[in-house]
């Protein structure tokens, strides 16, 4: 079957599916019904949709089991096991993890939840860990509809390891006896134990970060996101947590993927077979005769005969490749039919599960010579796992459901706001479909993502164009030269924008407003007020993704929340990076010149120097020594040496606005043009440090990014480049705050001559469309395919050019107006500034960034309700 062509007209006529679950969600639909996703993708899934979850935190589907008698479903979600009548399609039974109090603070990890018939009945097993290193591999009965933790083994790390992070297991009868294995993602190891006892019998080395496990021909298959362990002689590695991953030269991101194919009985590694990029999911056909992988960053399946341990074929699952040429579809989860003629492929981004009819080289029935996808069927956000129930129906979970859209009151006239870590999980119950029901779901999978889009990116430039803002055609010329990329820190539209009266602001939430950003609010004035603009992440390990790559991997997906490995906020692990690499790495490519400020690099100085030491050491004229660190390959030779680093509080934004206003002048002082035509800065004082003690407050932190800011835009505005100049501004997420229209709607603008003065402008844009913006001026082709149907933010700019400088505002709160030391303070203030001086918030974003909401939002607003009151008991309250 051929993929039917996009038609719009099909939506109208699609049935809204109904929620199992009554907690208010804001509506971000489009005129057609559909849920629209801050990334240019709207949803309407297929079948039924079970919600669920805690409306107080951010829940996520990641896996799910099917009970020997095809009666349950077990679904694993972040902080619970979930269990389904797969009769009724109906939840019957939760069960936390922290049932059990020895395994309190434990989250599930990324997959691999398993049933296991025992005499006494049934039990499920599946894979823990903690923040704080502790490893677990839990088991359940299952009885009468009621589950309970009956047991759960344990696993150290292994040096350099800080967590052994055991993800998917497989039972295995040996002589009567039954066998674990589990794979040990954060030690790279697998693992054989008596299931009884609990005892080791073997442990091996696997690649680097194994995943998923199976069986076929007498053999283990595990996968590894990060290929094979390096060698000595390889030079081109790089960090990844607790190790090291050979990557690409290029982009700095991993450039291999394996499989470790294991002798269960001895445990001898038999041999290393080469996959795409970051394999995930693994299984066997029915008859082991084959065995099938997701290769997440890659966009395709490899098949393996496991006698030989070689490739026979690799199935491209791409939507509508003859349309679109660029990576991006993340398949991570796959499950073959019960006769072995098909698999189905949950893609990711696509939000959609791909149907795949296998050939000759890919089942022992396949007919023609090779493999082809022959359908799509859409599902929520970000689907995971694919189980199939009697071949009647599929269950299929989604770890972004429908987004972070549960809706908390606030105020006395209990309006609704949104924060990004409050979202239910969620899991499609899709029947399965016949010819003619797959080809309505193709159609529909292919208008919801709607990627007929690329076709404007790819339009040859023409020849004689005059010059605009912002090119209709990539390559045609733009009226700027020069680009900075400013990326700052959290907020939210209403935080900060909530009482500009000519944007659709809700004053109640706003907690850092004109007084202490005066800047910012001067510039949505002068320049643009965009207030319907979207962060498409919902934290900055997220939000540095979709800012400097314009997409996330698998590999950020399926940590969300936990964040078991790193928190990749700064640029330091090799595995999250997208194979497309960076915006840098694009413009590089294409002969654009580059520089870096502080994004993707970490400032290494004295740490006995506090804030105070620091800010004194600017006032005075005093050098302040530091050297910036990336493990980012390709950044090294762009990143400035005298712009700070970000991930500690200790050094003020000014101090960064200082380094760059210097810079600038050296650049003017130069003959010629010289100024970098990007340049990326991150600006991240904004996040402040709550309200510990020897840091300033949280409004002086805040005050001093917007004078920051200001100053920089001043400079640049005053300098004899900013006739071609265009200045964007974003924060990476929106998480710390609250806002009433959407949790990601964010504080954005753009800043140039060019820019509507004076202007609110409400279209509908966000990160990966102010990424696309800026390749287009630069004449940069797209990276991925998010980028690359990304709409040109075209309504932020005009064609007659105001070339008045800005004179930036001085700041009415003192920037050394501090926290107050412990011993004034008591109640609930000492309490909070306690909890600020806790390890994990030495670093951004280091600590529980809902605890830190809750500290900004009592140091702003004192005895004023949290918004969050009424969602359930405040933990935090004496």
């Amino acid at each position: 079957m051929k993929l039917i062509q996009l038609t719009l007209l099909l939506l109208c006529f699609l049935v809204v599916p109904a929620r199992s679950q009554n907690v208010a969600q804001s509506k971000k639909v489009d005129e057609s019904g559909n849920d629209v996703l801050p990334w240019n993708r709207l949803l309407r899934p297929a079948g039924k949709q079970i919600y669920f979850g805690d409306k107080s935190l951010e829940n996520h589907a990641l896996d799910a089991a099917l009970s020997p008698d095809g009666k349950w479903l077990a679904v694993e979600e972040r902080y619970s096991v979930v269990f389904i009548d797969t009769e009724a399609d109906s939840i019957v039974f939760t069960l936390p993890i922290k049932s059990r109090s020895e395994l309190a603070g434990a989250m599930s990890t990324y997959s691999g939840i398993i049933w296991h018939k025992t005499n006494n009945g049934m039990e499920v097993l599946w894979s823990a860990a903690t923040s704080g290193g502790k490893s677990f591999v839990i088991r359940a009965s299952w009885k009468n509809r009621k589950a309970g933790i009956t047991d759960y083994f344990s696993y150290d790390p292994l040096p350099p390891s800080k967590t052994a992070l055991p993800n998917e297991l497989l039972i295995r009868k040996e002589n009567n006896r039954d066998y674990l294995y589990v794979v040990l993602n954060g030690n790279n190891e697998l693992v054989k134990q008596d299931l009884v006892t609990g005892n080791v019998v073997w442990r091996q080395d696997t690649g680097v970060a194994p995943y998923g496990i199976t069986e076929a021909k007498g053999k283990l298959f595990v996968t590894n996101w990060g290929g094979r362990l390096p060698l000595g002689d390889d030079d081109v590695v790089a960090g990844v947590p607790w190790g090291e991953a050979k990557v690409s030269l290029t982009t700095g991101a991993t450039r291999e993927g394996s499989i470790s194919v294991f002798d269960p009985n001895s445990g001898q590694l038999i041999s290393e077979i080469i996959t795409g990029l970051h394999p995930n999911e693994i299984v066997s056909s029915p008859r082991g005769k084959y065995v099938y992988v997701t290769n997440s960053n890659s966009d395709n399946v490899s098949v393996i005969d496991p006698v030989s341990d070689k490739i026979t074929e690799n199935i491209m699952v791409r939507l509508q490749p003859g349309l679109n040429k660029y990576w991006g579809d993340s398949p991570d989860g796959i499950t073959v039919s019960k006769n072995g003629k098909f698999l189905y492929v949950a893609n990711g981004i696509d939000n959609a599960v791909a149907v795949v009819r296998l050939g000759k080289h890919a089942s022992a029935r396949g007919l023609k010579q090779k493999s082809e996808v022959i359908g799509f069927i859409p599902t929520g956000a970000y689907p995971s796992s694919v189980t199939i129930a009697d071949n009647k129906k599929m269950y299929v979970t989604n770890i972004e459901a429908t987004g972070a859209h549960v809706g908390l009151h606030q105020g006395p006239e209990k309006t609704l706001a949104y924060n990004t870590h409050h979202m239910l999980a969620s899991v499609s119950v899709i029947p399965m479909p016949d010819k003619k029901e797959l080809e309505k779901h193709t159609n529909t999978v292919i208008a919801v993502n709607d990627l007929a889009r690329v076709k404007l990116a790819e339009l040859p430039a023409r020849v004689g164009v005059e010059p605009k803002p912002v090119p209709d055609r990539i390559g045609e010329p733009s009226v700027f030269k020069h680009v900075l990329y400013i990326i700052k820190e959290n907020r939210t539209y209403d935080q900060v924008l909530g009482d500009v009266p000519k944007g659709n602001g809700d004053s109640t939430l706003c907690i850092y407003g004109r007084k202490i950003t005066p800047n910012m609010h001067r510039l949505v004035n002068d320049f643009v007020l965009m207030d319907n603009y979207m962060a498409s992440g919902k934290c900055s390990a997220e939000g540095h993704q979709w800012t400097d790559a314009s997409i996330v991997t698998d590999y950020v997906e399926k940590n969300v929340r936990a964040w078991f490995r790193s928190y990749p906020h700064v640029q330091y692990d090799a595995l999250v990076y997208a194979p497309t690499g960076f915006i840098w790495d694009n413009a590089l490519k294409h002969g654009k010149s580059v520089k870096i400020y502080g994004e993707a690099a970490v400032p290494e100085f004295d740490k006995s120097l506090g804030w105070k030491d620091i800010y004194q050491k600017f006032v005075n004229g005093e050098p302040f020594h530091f050297t910036n660190k990336t493990t980012v390959g390709p950044v090294k030779p762009i990143l400035s040496q005298t712009y700070p680093g970000y991930d500690h509080h200790a050094i003020p934004d000014v101090m960064r606005a200082a380094a760059f206003v210097k810079d600038l002048k050296k650049y003017e002082n130069m003959e010629g043009d010289s100024l970098p035509q990007l340049m990326v800065m991150a600006l991240p004082a904004d996040h402040t440090a709550g309200t510990r003690p020897g840091y300033p407050t949280p409004r002086a932190m805040v005050a001093d990014n917007d004078v920051a800011l200001g100053q920089i835009v001043d400079a640049l505005s005053h300098s004899r480049f900013w006739s071609n100049t265009v200045i964007f501004v974003t924060e990476d997420d929106s998480q710390t705050g609250w806002d009433h229209v959407s949790a990601y709607r964010t504080v954005g603008t753009v800043i140039s001559p060019y820019s509507h003065k004076d202007k609110a402008v409400h279209a509908a844009y966000n990160q990966p469309a102010m990424v696309r913006t800026i390749e287009q001026i630069l004449g940069l082709p797209p990276m991925n395919i998010q980028d690359a149907i990304a709409p040109t933010m075209d309504a932020c700019f005009g064609q007659t050019p105001d070339y008045t400088p800005y004179n930036g505002v001085k700041n009415e709160v003192p920037l050394d107006e501090m926290n107050a030391a412990l011993s004034s303070l008591k109640g609930k203030a000492l309490h909070y500034a306690n909890i600020s001086l806790e390890p994990q918030y030495d670093h951004i974003d280091g600590g529980d960034d809902d605890m830190l909401n809750k500290i900004l939002w009592f140091s702003a607003k004192g005895k004023i309700p949290y918004p969050a009151k009424l969602a359930g008991k405040d933990d935090d309250d004496d």
